[in-house]
C-alpha cells in the first residue's frame, strides 16, 4: 500500500456536521448541577467584585469635578482610602472565586471523563471493531480536557460580564445620555464581524479535532506495531506518513488560529475608535458647557471597562465554539447505544449446571455475509466439546455469541434453559471463564493479571492457580516473583508465558462454563503436556468448549463439532469422526496428525 492510500485510510474519522446545537450546551451545563453551590458562591462573589470595580471611575469623577477644584483634602483622602479598600475587596473576591471555580471545573471534567469511560465499557464489541483505539483515546482525554477552561471560568465570567455591561450602560446613561450614544456608536460594526466569523471558527475547530484524532490513532497504531515495523524496516515509510499527518494537523490548527485571532484586532480597533470618539465629542461638549472634565474621564474609564466585558464575551463565544466542537464528539460517543445490553426485564442468571443449547442460530458481522447458518446443538453439563474447522468457519463466533459479545440475528441460545438475552450480562459472564485467542496482559504485576477476574482473590489462591497451569516455576524465576511488573501487554513475557498467565486467570474465576479459544496454539510441545494435565483437571465437572489446533486437546474431548461454512457438518468423538472419513478425517490427515506425539 502506498503512502497516500495509507494516509487517506487513517484520516477517516466520524464526521460531525450538525449545526451548532444549544441543546448540547444545556446538556453540558447539567454536569454542573452537583456542584451548583460552588457556582452560586462564585457568582455572588463576582457580583460584589463587579460593584467594587465599577465604583472606581465614579469616585474619580467626584474627585476631579468637586474635591480638586475646591481643594478639599479631607474629601480627597476619604475617597482615596475608600478606593483602596474597594480594590482590596475586589482582589480578595477574585481570589476566593478562583478557588471555587477551579474546584467546580476540575470536578465536572472528572465526572464527564468518568461518564464517558463508563459508557465505553458498556458498548458492544462492534463499536471497537470499527474504531481505532487512538481515536477513542482522543475523545476521553483531549476532547474532555478542552472543556476545562470553559467550565472553570468562561461560563461564570460571561454571566458576570453581561451583568457588568448592564451596570456600565445604566451608569453611563445616568451620567450623560449624549456621550453614551457616541460611545456605543461602533457596536453594530463589532456585532457584524462576530456573526461573520462564528460559523467559520466552529467548522475549523471541528476539523482540528478530527485531524488530532487521526494523528493520535496513527501514533497509537505505530507504537503497538513497533516490532513489526522494525522487522520489516518500515521506519522511513512510517516516518513519511507521520510527517504528512503531522503537517496536515499543523496546517489545520494554523487555519483555525488565524480565524480565531481576527477577534482581537477587531475588538482592539473598535475599543480605540470608541475612546477617540469620546474624547473628541467630550472636548467639543466641554467647550459648550454641556459636560465636565471629570465626566469625560469617567466615561473614558467606563468605556475601558465596557470593552473588557465585550472582549471577554467575544472570547467566551470563541471558546464556546472550540469547546462545542469537542462536546459534539463526546456526546456523539455517549449517544451510541450498545448493540448488546440488558433488556428491561433481565434477571440474574441463577447458579448453573452448564447445559448449553443453540437453537437455529444465525449470525453475520456484515449484511449478506453470514458467518453462522441455522446452527443447532446441545452440550450436556460437564461435557467437553472441541470445535474444529478451517479459519473463518465460525468457531470463535460461536463462543463470542455464547458470552454475548454479540447477539445472533436469528435463533436463540440457552444455558440451563435460560435464554441468555433475558439474563443480565454480569450474571452470565460471572459464571464463565474465557481465555481468548488474543491473550491480553495488562500493565501491573503478575499477581494483578492472574487476579484480574477475581480481584478479591488471596495470594494463596493466585499461587494455586498458577501452579495448576504450571506457571509457578517461571514466575518464581522472575526478579520479584508474583510482584514483578510485566509492562503493557506483557511485553517482557514470551507468548507462551503470557498464555500461561491468562490460563491461570481463567482458572481462578472457577467458572461453570470454560471457554478456551486456541489457548495452547503458541505453547511449545513440552509446555503443552503440562497444560494438558491442567486442562483435564480444570474441565472436570465443568462444561468446556475448546478451540484448538493440537491433537491432544481434540482427542480427549467428549465430542468434536466440525464447523464448515458456518454450519456443524460433523459431530462425534475423535475415533468416530475418523471412521466416517469425512471433513474431520481430511482435516486430520492434512493438519492434526503432524502434531501427534
Amino acid at each position: 500500500m502506498n503512502t497516500t492510500s495509507k494516509r487517506l485510510r487513517i484520516e477517516e474519522d466520524e464526521p460531525i456536521t450538525k449545526p451548532f446545537n444549544w441543546s448540547q450546551f444545556i446538556r453540558l451545563l447539567s454536569y454542573i448541577k452537583p456542584y451548583q453551590k460552588y457556582f452560586l458562591y462564585s457568582f455572588l462573589l463576582m457580583i460584589l467584585a463587579t460593584l467594587y470595580n465599577l465604583a472606581g471611575p465614579y469616585l474619580i469623577r467626584l474627585v476631579i469635578d468637586i474635591d480638586i477644584p475646591k481643594r478639599n483634602i479631607h474629601g480627597l483622602f476619604y475617597k482615596a482610602s475608600f478606593y483602596v479598600v474597594l480594590t482590596l475587596l475586589y482582589v480578595l473576591s477574585l481570589r476566593i472565586r478562583t478557588i471555587f471555580m477551579t474546584k467546580l471545573g476540575n470536578n465536572v471534567v472528572s465526572d464527564i471523563r468518568m461518564h464517558l469511560f463508563t459508557h465505553l465499557q458498556k458498548l458492544s464489541l462492534n463499536f471497537f471493531d470499527n474504531r481505532p483505539a487512538g481515536k477513542i483515546m482522543v475523545r476521553v482525554m483531549n476532547d474532555v480536557d478542552s472543556l476545562s477552561e470553559l467550565l472553570s471560568n468562561s461560563i461564570l465570567n460571561v454571566l458576570i460580564d453581561t451583568l457588568s455591561l448592564s451596570f456600565i450602560i445604566i451608569i453611563m446613561l445616568s451620567i450623560d445620555v449624549k456621550l453614551s450614544l457616541v460611545a456605543f456608536f461602533v457596536l453594530p460594526f463589532l456585532i457584524v464581524v462576530i456573526m461573520f466569523l462564528k460559523n467559520s471558527i466552529r467548522v475549523r475547530w471541528q476539523d482540528v479535532r478530527k485531524k488530532s484524532s487521526t494523528l493520535n490513532a496513527y501514533i497509537h497504531e505505530s507504537i503497538q506495531g513497533m516490532k513489526i515495523t522494525q522487522a520489516f524496516v518500515r521506519e522511513e515509510t512510517n516516518l513519511q506518513i507521520f510527517k504528512e499527518l503531522n503537517t496536515i494537523f499543523k496546517n489545520t490548527w494554523m487555519k483555525a488560529i488565524r480565524v480565531n485571532n481576527l477577534f482581537w484586532p477587531t475588538i482592539d480597533f473598535t475599543g480605540t475608535l470608541s475612546t477617540v470618539l469620546i474624547f473628541l465629542f467630550g472636548v467639543w461638549m466641554m467647550k459648550r458647557g454641556y459636560t465636565t472634565l471629570g465626566t469625560v474621564i469617567a466615561f473614558s474609564n467606563y468605556m475601558g471597562m465596557f470593552w473588557q466585558p465585550i472582549n471577554n464575551i467575544s472570547n467566551f463565544y470563541n471558546q464556546l465554539l472550540v469547546a462545542m466542537a469537542s462536546t459534539e464528539r463526546i456526546f456523539e460517543i455517549l449517544d451510541i447505544q450498545p448493540d448488546v445490553k440488558d433488556s428491561s426485564h433481565a434477571y440474574d442468571l441463577p447458579p448453573i449446571k452448564g447445559e448449553i443449547r443453540f437453537e437455529n442460530v444465525s449470525f453475520s458481522y456484515e449484511e449478506e455475509k453470514p458467518v453462522l447458518k441455522d446452527v443447532t446443538f446441545t452440550i450436556k453439563p460437564g461435557e467437553t466439546i472441541a470445535l474444529v474447522g478451517e479459519t473463518g468457519a465460525g468457531k470463535t463466533t460461536i463462543i463470542s455469541l455464547l458470552a454475548r459479545f454479540y447477539d445472533p440475528q436469528r435463533g436463540r441460545i440457552l444455558i440451563d434453559g435460560h435464554d441468555i438475552r433475558n439474563v443480565t450480562l454480569k450474571s452470565l459472564r460471572k459464571q464463565m471463564g474465557i481465555m481468548l485467542q488474543d491473550t491480553f496482559i495488562f500493565s501491573g504485576t503478575v499477581a494483578d493479571n492472574i487476579r484480574y477476574a477475581k480481584p478479591d482473590a488471596t495470594m494463596d489462591e493466585v499461587i494455586k492457580a498458577a501452579k495448576t497451569v504450571n506457571a509457578h516455576e517461571f514466575i518464581m524465576k522472575m526478579e520479584n516473583g508474583y510482584d514483578t511488573e510485566v509492562n503493557e501487554r506483557g511485553s517482557r513475557l514470551s507468548i507462551g508465558q503470557r498464555q500461561l498467565i491468562a490460563f491461570a486467570r481463567a482458572l481462578l474465576a472457577d467458572p461453570k462454563i470454560l471457554i478456551l479459544d486456541e489457548a495452547t496454539s503458541a505453547v511449545d510441545t513440552q509446555t503443552e503436556v503440562l497444560i494438558q494435565e491442567a486442562i483435564e483437571k480444570l474441565t472436570k465437572g465443568r462444561t468446556s468448549i475448546i478451540i484448538a489446533h493440537r491433537l491432544s486437546t481434540i482427542r480427549n474431548a467428549d465430542r468434536i463439532f466440525v464447523i464448515h461454512n458456518g454450519q456443524i457438518v460433523e459431530e462425534g468423538n475423535h475415533q468416530q469422526l475418523l471412521e466416517k472419513r469425512g471433513f474431520y478425517y481430511n482435516l486430520y490427515t492434512s493438519q492434526f496428525k503432524y502434531f501427534e506425539k
